[in-house]
């Protein structure tokens, strides 16, 4: 009996993940405007040493269900009836931001730098909007920028820290409340948490307007400075 009702509990848990999904994926695409799309996605009975096996064809992906893969990320769309098809046939499929145009894009860092760069940031007092967390990498959402622009960003700073990578136009980054081969993917920092938004099924997303976004110079500025100003010259995000 006990190995009933616990099965039972297991499939509930799991039918409730999927419909988090789901909601997460409408809501990005209806209400704040952003395109998504399915990612890969884990393969549920395979493993590798180093951990869950992406659904890919590549048998040493080396960000497992952490990438798009059959849609490509060209097929992103905000369109709502697209994005029930695509979670209905897949609904275990992790929710992937095509970042750079109208969309947001990020910098993510490791996620011990990450979490001492925000306590840094914090410190400063600088407002910042959504910040996406991974066991592994931390990912500030900024404002759209282009590549040109970036480009005129970091050829103006003396260094920028290795450990920094960029989603612009182009790029892609998954969302919560997505599972990856690194582990669950959460808000660190929720998009505007004075706002809450219901979703249909009234389940809790982060806020009904479209989240307030930092400008990337600022956040960069920040970083870059946040690295270098330690006492005795060391850094703040070294990890």
């Amino acid at each position: 009996m006990r190995e009933i009702l616990g099965r039972r509990r297991r499939l509930r848990f799991r039918r409730k993940e999927r419909t988090a999904r789901l909601d997460a994926a409408v809501a990005f695409a209806v209400e704040w405007n952003w395109p998504v799309l399915p990612g890969a996605g884990l393969r549920a009975t395979t493993r590798t040493a180093t951990g869950a096996a992406c659904s890919c064809p590549d048998p040493d992906c080396v960000v497992p269900g952490a990438h798009p893969y059959d849609p490509g990320l060209l097929a992103a769309t905000t369109d709502e009836r697209m994005i029930r098809w695509w979670w209905t046939r897949r609904p275990d499929a992790p929710v992937v931001l095509a970042t750079g145009g109208r969309a947001p894009c990020a910098v993510s860092l490791p996620a011990v730098a990450g979490a001492r760069a925000l306590a840094v940031l914090d410190a400063t007092g600088m407002r910042l909007g959504p910040v996406v967390a991974t066991p592994t990498r931390w990912s500030i959402l900024v404002a759209p920028y282009g590549l040109e622009r970036l480009g005129e960003l970091l050829y103006a700073k003396d260094s920028v820290p290795s450990s920094l990578r960029f989603h612009g136009e182009g790029g892609y980054l998954l969302l919560p409340p997505s599972v990856a081969g690194t582990g669950q993917v959460r808000w660190e920092r929720a998009p505007s948490p004075s706002s809450p938004l219901r979703s249909r099924r009234g389940g809790p997303h982060a806020g009904s307007a479209r989240p307030w976004l930092p400008d990337v110079e600022t956040v960069v500025d920040a970083l870059v400075e946040a690295s270098t100003s330690a006492p005795g010259g060391g850094s703040r995000l070294a990890y």
